[in-house]
């Protein structure tokens, strides 16, 4: 009899319909009580009150803008050091639990209780002047130590995502349930803030602003580690490392042949070019009304929730390199007509036609909120499986790194120079609201309005250039589920040799 031989086109298509057998296609990885924990976690990272440190350290604890620049400095070139050695790191990290949950574990509780320390300085050192040196060099201490642990622990966050399930579309539900819920109440902390800085300013609240912040904050960092803690235990990794760990200058210059996350770097370095003050100061000091910031946004959160229902819509009609262009630089271009509308007749000094227009900036940028969320993890997910389909082994935490590297380079400079501009521009520390210039006053409305919002628009040109279209993505998937298939198949061959040795 005959042997049957099979002809290269029938060859071919076995293997493909083989290899398509390993491809992901919407399996559902993460159940429900563990998607849970994600949205946990998710919440505890903007559960507190950062959104007000500037103000905090101007005029509540009091450090003087010469010591914020000069702790900014040292801390950014203390954050770029440590980095790339916590990333290789963590890159060769391979424990039963995992290359990123234990670093989660490590950190929940220890990093709660630095952050209820830095909340609670001002009742440690009440009543002291911006340049009282054991307030600045607790500070200074606190906010080194701070970024070493927050920095290993970043790493291990960002790596999580891109591990916790090996579906792209789970990956994409995750992400996209994670924001919906979240937004539902991780603002909550910035927002009673906010209320109750006017009603301390205003005297109805009859206690002094440094016990409203020491209690809040603590009691945010608090509940925030908790939660974080909670997800650190119950998260799982699914997809699989390669046995080979690169070594540093591998992993550093593998990252460099990767032209996704070159023009994701490049992008995010120009996006550090935003000069700008917080707009808590302008709507305190300008507009003497701090509660403007939660006013303005109430339309707009009927619009955020509504925008999680129609932007798997949008992904399915435009390309994910379009969404990210548009979700960037919409808000830029509505906050370039609030300052236009602000300049006419000194608008920007009533607080009534500004709420208005503030108020209808917030609703129309919140259109694409949904999109703002999920579409650059999306990018920096993509990134990090390029780098894996190019190189043969994934380097998440180098990744984040190199990705943010850059921008930090620039946040050196202009971090400093942002709490210096509040010297230069004539800001007065501690003066109640309606105290400031004239002249400070305008300024503050120009560096909340145009100047962020026109340097924002340079970071669109590396975006233009972005590579990973569908056909590539498509290409890149499909040769990973081989790769991983095989990974997985090797190692289970090497277990039970390892065993009876």
């Amino acid at each position: 009899m005959a042997t049957e031989t099979k002809s290269p086109q029938v060859s071919e298509e076995v293997e493909e319909q083989s290899a398509k057998r390993n491809l992901p296609k919407g399996r559902r990885y993460v159940g429900s009580k563990e998607t849970l924990t994600y949205v946990l976690f998710d919440i505890a990272q903007s559960f507190n009150l950062d959104s007000k440190k500037t103000y905090f350290l101007t005029d509540v604890l009091v450090i003087s803008y010469w010591w914020q620049a000069v702790t900014n400095v040292c801390v950014s070139i203390w954050d770029i050091i440590n980095d790339l050695f916590l990333a290789t790191l963590v890159d060769r990290t391979n424990t039963r639990f995992g290359k990123f949950k234990p670093y989660l574990i490590i950190y929940a509780i220890p990093g709660a209780i630095m952050s209820m320390i830095f909340w609670g300085l001002p009742a440690i050192f009440p009543d002291t002047s911006g340049s009282y040196m054991p307030k600045i060099v607790t500070y200074f201490v606190l906010q080194m130590v701070q970024n070493l642990a927050v920095s290993l622990y970043n790493i291990a966050k960002t790596g999580i995502i891109s591990t916790i399930t090996p579906d792209i579309l789970d990956r994409t539900r995750l992400i996209n349930q994670a924001n919906l819920f979240s937004s539902l109440v991780e603002n909550l902390p910035k927002q009673a803030c906010t209320i109750f800085i006017d009603l301390v300013n205003h005297g109805v609240m009859k206690i002094k602003m440094t016990t409203l912040f020491v209690y809040m904050g603590v009691g945010t960092a608090f509940c925030a580690g908790i939660l974080a803690l909670f997800f650190s235990f119950k998260v799982k990794e699914r997809v699989l490392q390669s046995v080979e760990k690169p070594s540093f200058k591998n992993a550093f210059g593998s990252l460099f042949k990767s032209r996704p996350l070159i023009l994701l770097t490049i992008s995010d370095f120009l996006g550090q070019f935003k000069i700008s003050t917080p707009i808590t100061l302008y709507y305190t000091n300008v507009l003497n009304f701090s509660s403007a910031e939660l006013v303005v946004g109430i339309p707009g959160m009927f619009v955020t929730y509504a925008s999680y229902s129609y932007v798997n819509k949008l992904r399915e009609h435009f390309s994910t390199k379009a969404l990210w262009i548009f979700g960037g630089h919409w808000g830029d271009l509505l906050l370039l007509l609030v300052y236009g509308f602000g300049s006419i007749n000194k608008n920007y000094k009533k607080t009534v036609p500004m709420l208005i227009a503030f108020m209808l900036r917030e609703t129309l940028w919140n259109l694409d909120y949904a999109m703002r969320k999920v579409v650059p993890e999306e990018i920096r997910n993509e990134t990090i499986d390029y780098g894996e389909w190019k190189n043969g082994y994934r380097t998440e935490g180098m990744t984040g790194v190199v990705k943010g590297l850059a921008s930090k380079l620039v946040n050196t400079f202009m971090g400093s120079f942002s709490a210096l501009l509040l010297g230069f521009i004539g800001y007065k520390q501690g003066l109640k609201p309606g105290q400031q210039s004239e002249r400070t006053e305008r300024l503050l409305f120009t560096m909340t309005t145009l100047l962020p919002s026109a340097l924002g628009f340079v970071g669109v040109i590396p975006k233009l250039f972005y590579n990973i279209d569908a056909k590539t993505k498509e290409r890149m998937y499909k040769e990973l589920a081989e790769r991983r298939s095989m990974t997985a198949k090797t190692m289970n061959e090497v277990a039970p040799a390892t065993e009876e040795n």
